[in-house]
């Protein structure tokens, strides 16, 4: 019988070095049980050689000297795919003794204090920081060596703060455990971990990893429920109690108009036509999703440095997962192309919805500083230019069909992951109470027969008071604005300028998640609207009406953008409607407005669309809503073969609607002129499936609510024709539904 190779013989033959990960962290944090239960994990499919730096450390005064010998006499080695040969101290006769070897392996795992250290750093592939309070290290590290440990305590964590003051570990690691978030943590985060090393970016990672490849396997299952409830109070019972929740509401299903008109025809850009198919069409289904469940996550991407900046990270995404958070230094588009651009899941073929699990959140007009913009770094406390749940558990409503689809996400290493245990994030979460054995389909349809028997109205406490907003740019400043945009356009810098100014309002408190959802339920009926959105990220929350679709892609590469231009506030009477209606279609300014936009969004798409497939099948055509007409224009194309999806939605950011054309230069000028940044607004928000699928709408009608203060951003496209007084009127009339809704005013 041949003998077994060796695992420096294996990884020899794989022609690749081995991946170097690391799992630091204090005494008593649990790093050698969590290394143990990786390493253990991760030879079911490779072959895994673990180092303990303990065996190092010469003595109670040896961390300092013990990293270094291990940086030299280890890790070194290891890294060059040579075998460490080293020698373990003996601690009886103080000094090192017996000469040990450890060989290279697919997968080297490093444990110890210092296992991370900057003298070690550029080796790694990947350093884990395990994090865990004093108090709780201290019970650790004493149950474990008792007597033996417990007089040189002290001593050893002076070192350790010592040398965390030089090297500051924890701020470098790629992922941090966070011991306090989870019950039987670090057994319970080795799941947690493995998946979290799979979504980083190792160059020389084997392709046959697990945590590589493990999303190929994903399916997700899909189960109808032929019953309904009404939308505001299951998503109360579900996720009302939820931290972080998203509910892209098509509140415009069934609705026609907002003011009980005659019915209208499908829209072809003549007045008396309010688009009303196309409005059904794109309010077919709403999304409810969290983050809990055992495959539930939360991402949000923030600037870390000037943009642009030679040798530097434009920012940094971070991934919260359980007790475990996944830092990504880089730009956001890249991150995204690496969660979502290739299809990775199978869905049943009679799932009528695009959406099939996956993520769901915004993306904040701050990543034009990654598309081609600029502007200044964001300061500090400001909200994060993109956040998004991933789900893998979700709700979604048919309005067509008038039924309820339970999706639950299946991965390669979980299993039927659907059933919350003992160490879900669900586990200890209000609302979330339901036996531990109980399915998530199970819990959807209790809760679609608690929402059918709830009252159809919040209780009074829960409305919020009605908000005093002020205006950021006066009538005066904002006119004066416009006209410097229209030299701007004059000077040949610009064909238009999407000027944008916003209102802010300081609540007495800061509001809570009922308060939050009675105050969109007060957006959704006053203005209806396929795009509507409720975003709860913590004490950062999105809340909107909006009727703009920014971009659509289908599972085979189908691009849809329909861009909004040209806006009429919709008549008292059925008379004066019509001629409001008729006015905007007239309107050579509007038309042109809209025509602009969609020349812009041809180019856009034509970057990473098959030659020829471009489309303009709807040219400003009139959309009737609730408080508003619009025109609006739908341009199609098809995404080459093997082109990134997020690259080509990078090529778009930010909608073309709210910056104006040329795009660059035009951003350019709108910083000048704004003088402050947009946040969310003017970004987009929707989902990005498993199967390759995305729908995105233009955040606009939308409040910012950030703890205790409310922003709406508002604005219009200035073009050379502008007349600056009917520019203010028209961003009067933008802010009337979400202002009439609340029961507040525009300012004086």
């Amino acid at each position: 019988m041949m003998p077994s190779p060796t695992p420096a013989a294996t990884a020899a033959a794989s022609g690749a070095l081995p991946v170097l990960i690391a799992v630091d962290g204090f005494s008593g944090a649990g790093k050698t049980t969590l290394a143990t239960e990786l390493a253990a994990a991760l030879r079911a499919h490779h072959t895994v050689s673990l180092f303990h730096l303990e065996d190092v450390y010469p003595g109670w005064d040896g961390l300092a000297d013990g990293i270094a010998y291990f940086r030299d006499h280890v890790a070194a080695p290891l890294a060059a795919g040579r075998t460490a040969v080293w020698q373990a101290w003996d601690w009886a006769a103080g000094r090192y003794g017996e000469e040990r070897r450890t060989e290279p392996a697919e997968i080297v795992m490093f444990e110890g204090v210092g296992a991370s250290s900057a003298a070690v750093r550029h080796l790694l592939h990947a350093a884990v920081w395990v994090e865990a309070p004093a108090d709780l290290r201290r019970k650790q590290a004493l149950a474990r060596d008792g007597d033996t440990y417990a007089p040189h305590w002290e001593r050893w964590a002076a070192q350790e703060q010592d040398w965390a003051a030089e090297d500051p570990a924890p701020s470098h690691a790629d992922i941090t455990v966070d011991r306090q978030h989870v019950s039987g943590a670090p057994v319970a985060a080795a799941g947690h971990v493995l998946r979290a090393l799979g979504g980083l970016a190792m160059p020389r990672l084997a392709p046959n990893w697990a945590g590589a490849n493990a999303a190929a396997a994903e399916t997700v299952q899909v189960e109808r429920l032929d019953d309904w409830a009404d939308p505001e109070q299951l998503f109360s019972v579900l996720f009302g109690q939820a931290p972080r929740s998203v509910w892209l509401d098509s509140s415009s299903a069934g609705q026609r108009g907002g003011l009980r008109l005659p019915a209208k025809g499908p829209a072809t850009g003549a007045a008396g036509d309010s688009g009303e198919a196309h409005i059904a069409a794109r309010s077919r289904f709403s999304i409810m999703a969290d983050d809990g469940g055992p495959l539930g996550r939360y991402a949000e991407h923030r600037a870390t440095g000037a943009y642009g900046h030679t040798g530097g990270h434009s920012g940094m995404t971070t991934v919260v997962s359980g007790p475990v958070t996944v830092s990504r230094p880089g730009d956001f588009f890249p991150w995204l192309d690496s969660v979502w651009g290739q299809p990775r899941a199978t869905v049943p073929a009679d799932y009528p919805c695009g959406f099939a699990l996956g993520w769901l959140g915004f993306l904040g007009y701050g990543l034009r500083r990654e598309t081609g913009g600029s502007g200044p770094h964001p300061l500090p406390g400001s909200a994060p230019d993109a956040a998004l749940i991933f789900a893998g558990r979700a709700v979604v409503l048919d309005h067509e069909q008038h039924c309820v689809y339970v999706l639950t996400l299946t991965d390669g290493w979980s299993g039927d992951v659907d059933s919350p245990g003992a160490d879900s994030p669900d586990a200890d979460r209000p609302g979330h109470e339901s036996p531990s054995n109980e399915t998530w389909a199970g819990q959807v349809r209790r809760a679609v027969e608690t929402a059918a028997a709830a009252p159809q109205e919040p209780s009074p406490e829960a409305t919020p008071v009605v908000p005093e907003f002020c205006v950021r740019d006066s009538r005066a400043a904002y006119l004066a604005k416009v006209r410097s945009a229209q030299t701007e356009i004059s000077n040949g810098n610009s064909y238009e300028v999407c000027l944008t100014t916003a209102l802010t309002a300081q609540l007495p408190a800061p509001l809570d998640g009922a308060q939050v959802l009675a105050l969109y339920r007060k957006l959704r009926r006053r203005s209806p609207a396929p795009f509507a959105s409720l975003l709860r990220f913590g004490g950062f929350c999105l809340a909107g009406t909006s009727p703009e679709r920014f971009l659509s892609v289908d599972g085979a590469g189908a691009l849809r953008a329909e861009p909004i231009k040209g806006t009429r506030p919709r008549g008292t009477t059925a008379r004066q409607d019509r001629e409001l209606e008729t006015d905007l279609v007239s309107s050579a300014k509007d038309r042109a407005e809209n025509i602009m936009i969609v020349d812009l969004l041809r180019n856009d798409l034509s970057r990473f669309a098959v030659p020829g497939s471009v489309t303009v099948p709807r040219l400003c055509a009139v959309e009737s809503y609730a408080t508003v007409h619009q025109l609006v224009s739908t341009v199609d194309a098809q995404l080459l073969p093997g082109a990134s999806r997020a690259e080509a939605l990078a090529a778009a950011f930010p909608p073309g609607s709210m910056t104006g054309a040329p795009k660059i230069s035009t951003m350019a000028i709108l910083d000048r002129l704004e003088g402050a940044e947009r946040g969310a607004y003017s970004g987009v928000v929707g989902w990005f499936s498993l199967t390759g699928a995305a729908d995105l709408s233009v955040v606009i009608r939308t409040l910012e609510i950030r703890n205790s203060s409310l922003t709406l951003g508002l604005g219009g496209a200035v073009t050379a024709d502008s007349d600056p007084e009917a520019e203010w009127d028209e961003v009067r009339a933008k802010a009337f539904g979400v202002l009439s809704a609340l029961g507040a005013s525009f300012p004086e």
